[in-house]
């Protein structure tokens, strides 16, 4: 009897089975309906046959993209027994509390309640956990959660973050290595610079540096034996060289 209520109740046997397959026992739960949020989550209730802690659960809106963060907050609040009124019933019970508290004095606030403005948000594809709306790489997008190829990643970022659009300063190149050419191959940093030479051109400036270093040595070498020369030109006796 229990499955053909919840086949009924799902709205046939693949529905039954889908959700059997998504998320536990939750497809022979039977309650009220309390609502639904922008991600279509659906939101019930049923405080006779079930112990508290178990008498409030959601079905996701998305089977196969859900986790505890896609639950709104405001939803939240409820499913964790933080307060019983659930949102969509939240206008009516702050207008039902509102009716009996008096007016002490005339107001021009834009609001009548000290739950105060509260702006209305966009989510990217009902998501309330932004932090998932992010590209996998390689400029692929992220077909999990929709977000196509090329797209800015949608998640929030704290300002002063160095993934925040306002923190990201310009690449302002310090030198080019084909100026002389036209340029094409700016660097920022001697580290790039290194990073964008070509294998020859590393051998090319190693061998300079090589011969610069033998330079250097043969000049030192034909100092030390002037001295030395001269040394023994002033009669200072024997000199080792």
């Amino acid at each position: 009897q229990s499955f053909k209520a919840a086949a009924k109740y799902r709205g046939g046997w693949r529905g039954l089975l889908e959700h059997m397959y998504t998320n536990g026992d939750y497809p022979f739960k039977f309650g009220t309906y309390m609502g639904c949020d922008a991600g279509g989550n659906r939101y019930y209730e049923n405080r006779v046959d079930y112990p508290f802690g178990q008498h409030r659960w959601v079905e996701p809106g998305d089977i196969h993209n859900f986790d505890s963060s896609s639950i709104s907050p405001e939803w939240q609040c409820w499913m964790t027994s933080m307060n019983d009124v659930p949102p969509s019933q939240e206008e009516a019970f702050i207008e039902s509390k509102m009716a009996a508290v008096p007016s002490m004095c005339r107001s021009d606030a834009p609001v009548s309640t000290n739950v105060g403005h509260q702006q209305q948000t966009y989510n990217f594809h009902h998501l309330h956990n932004l932090s998932q709306v992010r590209s996998r790489g390689y400029n692929i997008g992220n077909p999990i959660v929709g977000l196509p190829p090329g797209v800015k990643d949608s998640y929030y970022t704290q300002p002063g973050s160095p993934y925040n659009d306002a923190s990201i300063e310009e690449r302002v190149p310090i030198g080019d290595l084909d100026e002389a050419t036209g340029g094409g191959r700016p660097f920022k940093s001697d580290k790039w610079k290194e990073r964008l030479r070509t294998s020859e051109e590393k051998a090319a400036i190693a061998a300079a540096q090589e011969a610069e270093a033998k330079r250097t040595l043969d000049a030192a070498q034909a100092a030390q034996k002037g001295r030395i020369a001269a040394m023994r030109g002033r009669g200072a006796g024997t000199v080792r060289p």
